[in-house]
């Protein structure tokens, strides 16, 4: 969630005396002690794969007739979430979507005036959820399902209370207490006052708000707005401590909870968050704020060049979240056929976890078939890794990743707004001869494939293949960018590296700036598929040619820092003998150069 309309608006006071009465009963009814029952239950045993669901914000957000009749987020009621629950345990329970989790908003009212106790913990609205949190907990737990639950980050403006509300469980403490003298704000809306945490109050906040919501049986929490990240950046929106303090708030109550944080998170603290969450939003909303759930352009496609940044940080303890999964209803998400089945494939082969925010209720022939394909999730649940791109960021797009059986995960996607030819080549892979192809999407075995495959796909179509080669392993001749051999030109220059092959890269390569690899020998003329390992630490461009020939732009996906090596495959086409290969920014700025390996064979 990141809505332009999370304005927080003044506090009122708490509704009903029965609903504090309750939540303070929650409270009271868990000793101090208990607090030190410090986790038999280990971070990485929640997350030892991405987790499946259902999520209200898609809903929430939307502006598709009929969803939110009271206004902006109105959707999200207990009724409606338990409507969503019983849907998911009819339909979807069995092919492992277990979690329904409740998006923000759950304490505010249908104006958006929000609720908290009297400790300056959110408050269930009694509009919204006439019950309370944890008798909707207990309904999802009665279908066999978990409950899960959403906070912003820091302390929200309106709980402050001119600093005098009381801290549960921590005498002495209060809400000025907690937070930094002079209400430095945070998170992505600045929506709240960032916490203090060299003050001794405020873990024990964060431990409060952790009790209460292990104390209401939720098994996950979504923290959003977190920084850096969130469109933030700087100190002040740097809420790895916060993180840090969830992580130990909720081992401390012995419950495990899922934590999962939101959302474009800084990749430069990717560290952080596998140390200290179960997952991590990596982009931002997939969700369109317009009168569907999501559209191609806003922001489904953004992920093919945002994810492969974060691809090696995704594995159990942690993974890659990619956002809803949106493509149970094509009236109401508002892509394609061939646009919903790219989407599910994307979401699979990144290992995303697979949370849908469609209206369950009303999933379609098509949708529930995307939803419930057991080989395309076994991709996703497996003990495979990730895929990325092992060609560039080009329209046409081929991912891959090599799994421990020997056999390779394939997707092809074409990215374009036409139809268009896809082709995977074995080489590119690393492997030559034969493979036995099977679809996953069809559940069909294709046959035996020399070399290649190539499918015609429609416009923003994919496949989703498991290739088992039936061949060996592909002989390579290595090329390093800083031999004395090579030829640079402009501002080209060669550096140090200590994660390239040689210790040294070619970089500088912008404005003009090109990198020529010579005496390129091959034995026979043909199209050869070069490796490339570059290091970049964005998505950048290069026009890559032969011989003096007419040049190709390629985009290369970012590695995510300026300091890790990735490989992708272009074809290049070289005669006989020595030939010449080069690397030219053009005016623009390319990636750095690690070396070029050719195959000895085209």
């Amino acid at each position: 969630m990141r809505s332009p309309s999370y304005s927080p608006l003044p506090a009122r006071g708490l509704r009903a005396a029965v609903v504090l009465a309750l939540t303070l009963g929650f409270a009271a009814t868990v000793p101090a002690a208990q607090a030190d029952t410090t986790a038999t239950v280990t971070a990485p045993a929640l997350a030892a794969k991405p987790y499946m669901g259902w999520s209200s914000w898609s809903m929430q957000s939307s502006k598709y007739p009929g969803l939110n009749p009271d206004g902006d987020y109105s959707y999200l009621t207990e009724a409606n979430v338990l409507k969503q629950t019983a849907a998911l345990a009819a339909k979807l329970k069995k092919y492992g979507y277990e979690y329904v989790n409740i998006d923000a908003g759950w304490w505010r009212d249908m104006t958006w005036k929000p609720e908290f106790d009297q400790y300056a913990r959110q408050q269930a609205d009694p509009v919204r959820f006439p019950r309370g949190m944890k008798a909707v907990a207990a309904d999802i737990h009665a279908k066999g399902l978990k409950a899960g639950i959403y906070l912003p980050v820091g302390l929200e403006k309106e709980a402050y209370n001119d600093g005098k509300s009381p801290i549960w469980n921590a005498d002495g403490c209060a809400t000025a207490d907690i937070v930094y003298g002079d209400l430095r704000t945070t998170n992505g809306w600045d929506s709240a006052y960032k916490l203090d945490f060299s003050r001794p109050c405020t873990q024990k906040y964060v431990d409060s708000q952790a009790r209460l919501l292990a104390d209401w049986g939720y098994d996950f929490l979504k923290l959003d707005g977190v920084g850096p990240g969130s469109g933030k950046g700087g100190d002040q929106y740097d809420n790895v401590a916060d993180v840090a303090a969830w992580q130990q708030a909720i081992a401390a109550t012995g419950r495990p909870i899922h934590l999962e944080v939101s959302w474009s998170l800084d990749i430069g603290h990717a560290a952080d968050w596998k140390k200290y969450s179960n997952g991590w939003r990596v982009d931002t909303d997939v969700e369109c704020y317009c009168n569907t759930l999501v559209s191609w352009e806003n922001s489904v496609d953004d992920r093919f060049d945002d994810t492969p940044a974060w691809t090696r940080h995704a594995g159990p303890g942690g993974w890659n979240d990619l956002d809803s999964l949106d493509v149970g209803s094509g009236a109401m998400d508002g892509l394609t056929k061939a646009e919903r089945q790219t989407y599910a494939t994307l979401w699979a082969i990144a290992k995303s976890p697979l949370y849908t925010g469609d209206d369950l209720t009303k999933l379609d022939s098509y949708g529930l078939s995307l939803l419930t394909n057991r080989e395309v999730i076994a991709v996703d649940q497996g003990d495979t890794p990730p895929a990325r791109p092992v060609t560039p960021s080009d329209p046409q797009q081929v991912w891959a990743a090599k799994n421990p059986d020997g056999t390779y995960t394939v997707a092809l996607f074409n990215l374009a707004d036409a139809p268009a030819a896809v082709t995977a080549d074995w080489a590119a892979l690393g492997f030559t001869g034969k493979a036995a192809v099977r679809d996953l999407w069809n559940h069909e075995n294709l046959g035996t494939y020399q070399s290649k495959i190539t499918q015609a796909l429609p416009a923003h179509g994919s496949r989703l293949f498991t290739l088992t080669p039936r061949g060996g392993a592909l002989a390579w001749t290595g090329y390093e960018a800083e031999s004395p051999a090579n030829t640079l030109a402009g501002n080209a220059s060669v550096a140090d590296c200590s994660a390239c092959s040689g210790g040294h890269k070619a970089g500088n390569l912008y404005q003009g700036g090109k990198l020529t690899f010579n005496d390129v020998v091959v034995a026979k003329a043909g199209t050869y598929q070069v490796k490339i390992a570059y290091i970049s630490g964005d998505s950048r461009s290069a026009a890559v040619s032969a011989n003096g020939g007419g040049a190709v732009r390629h985009k290369f996906p970012a590695t995510g820092d300026w300091g890790t090596v990735e490989t992708v495959s272009v074809p290049v086409t070289l005669k006989a003998g020595a030939n010449t290969i080069t690397f030219d920014s053009g005016t623009d700025y390319a990636p750095d150069v690690d070396r070029i390996d050719v195959p000895k064979s085209s």
